[in-house]
């Protein structure tokens, strides 16, 4: 069962909601209830090498590494 995130167009809150069944239907919003919602692109969980195993994280400071693919995201 899917994950989805949605932004509220209304109040601009985010927020994540389990999708079971229907999944093209609307998706209210639990802050202000307006019924219309965007369902976002969200980050997958991690990224995998050919191995199996999750990429190293730069932790900050990128010496290339795989998950990084050579540029920092956090500098």
């Amino acid at each position: 069962m899917p994950i989805y995130e949605y932004k509220c167009p209304g109040c601009g809150h985010f927020f994540e909601e389990l999708i079971t069944g229907d999944l093209g239907r609307s998706v209210p919003c639990p802050a202000c209830g307006v019924a219309e919602t965007e369902k976002r692109m969200s980050a997958i969980g991690g990224v995998l090498m050919k191995s199996g195993l999750p990429a190293p994280s730069c932790g900050g400071g990128c010496s290339g590494a795989p998950s990084c693919a050579g540029a920092c995201p956090r500098a």
